[in-house]
């Protein structure tokens, strides 16, 4: 007689399922757990975290078009071309390139014969670089690049950041980093007319890995974006900051002690730690006690966005409302130096008189603007337009790639290097804050630059002119 029939088989089927799902969950956890772990043995020279240099020398690059006549006995700089091909010199391992523009070689070889060969030049020694063994790795936001397809012919790995898809705005970074040991950041992108018709400013900082490596951590980011049209919500621990503004690195500038960090934005690209543009732009703002000088192409606080197929336009007072605060409350002296050139937008002349308008009856008050350009404004050239972006202080300095207009920050990516002296040091004439101020301080006196009709500088009559109509031409 036999019994009832067993439930064994049964509950050993289940069992082995619930272990097999364990099993892969496991290694899931096991997979996130690795990818989250920093692995150094890609880097071609050997620097980690642990042994990266912060003994650092920082060179301040300008490119100055030969027709721009400005005042001589300026800043201690280099030209930037110069320095571009000494850092392609120093090349031993790798070269990481990251612009908006890749235009090297000028269309019109005839009009531009000694200008565009500065371009032409660079653009050779990139391509070099393969002959030296020399790895060249860029990430760029364009699809049909002529010059991007000749290198990748030459051995360059480029990828590609759909900046359309994941923020629905552009890439305006602009950096080098060279065997993770030598960076540069600024204005300047891979475009000829930086190297010849514009005016550039920028830093190369030079045997600092540890700031390096925390630069090659955004570009790893951008690295890592290659064919996604959305941002992971989980990340390698490899892309996260090593320095932010509440934990800058410490280190030693041109024999000076100072601190330092990189930010980034918009804010969908600042991974755990990683300080945005605006609240370095905010926290340098913040600790000015003397003077602020600001050098901008564009300044305009508001963001146009697209809801719904309808624009909708809203101020943006990040950087605006720090800007009065440093003026009225603190007493803070206020410049401006805005490029005046034929995409300026016509409220940046509203926003600039309401911020003089400040100081109209305060004693202690000092917020003057100029506007530096020219009459003449030929095809889309960009003669003589002041490409800068940095703003500087009585102890520190950011040098980013973005205007200072609202949209900028909140869809387009770029990069700033901070650099803030340390307190308490008695000779200031060895850091870089110096020749920046300097540069400022030329440009202001220049005679591309110009008040506001209306607005009295110092030592102003109101002699200068304002635009009187958005045509791209002074109205004299």
């Amino acid at each position: 007689m036999t019994g009832p029939p067993t439930q064994e088989p049964l509950k050993s089927q289940q069992k082995c399922v619930a272990i097999f799902a364990l099993v892969c969950c496991f290694a899931v956890l096991v997979a996130l757990i690795f990818s989250a772990v920093d692995v150094w043995g890609d880097e071609e020279d050997a620097i980690t975290e642990e042994n990266c240099s912060r003994n650092c020398s920082v060179v301040l690059v300008e490119n100055i078009p030969d027709d721009l006549a400005l005042a001589e006995g300026g800043p201690s700089r280099l030209p930037l071309a110069v320095g571009f091909h000494a850092l392609l010199d120093q090349a031993k391992h790798s070269v990481e390139v990251v612009s908006p523009v890749w235009n090297l070689n000028a269309w019109d070889l005839k009009t531009w014969p000694d200008t565009a060969q500065k371009g032409q030049l660079l653009f050779q020694k990139l391509l070099s670089l393969k002959s030296r063994g020399v790895k060249l790795k860029i990430s760029s936001s364009l699809i049909n690049s002529a010059e991007l397809k000749t290198l990748a012919d030459h051995d360059a790995k480029v990828n590609f950041v759909n900046m359309t898809a994941l923020t629905r705005g552009g890439l305006h970074s602009s950096f080098w980093i060279v065997d993770r040991k030598h960076i540069y950041i600024g204005s300047a992108d891979m475009d000829w007319r930086a190297l010849s018709k514009r005016k550039e400013l920028g830093v190369m900082v030079l045997n600092c890995s540890c700031l390096a490596l925390d630069l090659h951590r955004v570009f790893s980011f951008y690295w890592q974006l290659q064919d996604r049209d959305y941002i992971p919500s989980i990340w390698s621990k490899r892309i996260t900051a090593l320095y932010g503004r509440h934990d800058p690195l410490d280190l030693q500038i041109n024999t000076t002690r100072a601190s330092a960090y990189v930010s980034s934005s918009p804010e969908l690209f600042c991974p755990k730690d990683r300080t945005r543009d605006v609240d370095a732009i905010h926290h340098i703002i913040q600790g000015a006690k003397t003077f602020i000088y600001i050098s901008v192409t564009d300044y305009l606080p508001l963001v146009n966005r697209s809801l719904q197929g309808t624009f909708v336009l809203r101020y943006w007072s990040a950087i605006d409302e720090v800007i009065r605060e440093a003026a009225v409350v603190r007493g803070v002296r206020v410049r401006l130096l805005i490029s005046f050139w034929k995409k300026t937008h016509p409220l940046t002349f509203n926003f600039i008189t309401s911020l003089q308008s400040l100081c109209i009856h305060l004693h202690n008050c000092s917020v003057e603007a100029k506007f530096f350009g020219q009459k003449e404004q030929k095809d889309d050239i960009q003669y003589r337009l002041n490409h800068n972006k940095y703003i500087v202080t009585d102890n520190a300095v950011y040098i980013g790639n973005h205007d200072w207009v609202g949209s900028d920050f909140a869809v387009n990516a770029g990069v700033g290097l901070v650099i803030q002296m340390k307190p308490g040091l008695e000779d200031r004439g060895g850091t870089i804050l110096e020749p920046i101020k300097a540069a400022f301080e030329r440009d202001w006196r220049s005679r591309y630059a110009k008040f506001l009709r209306g607005s009295k500088g110092e030592n102003s009559k109101y002699q200068h002119a304002q635009p009187a109509e958005h045509k791209g031409h002074y109205g004299y």
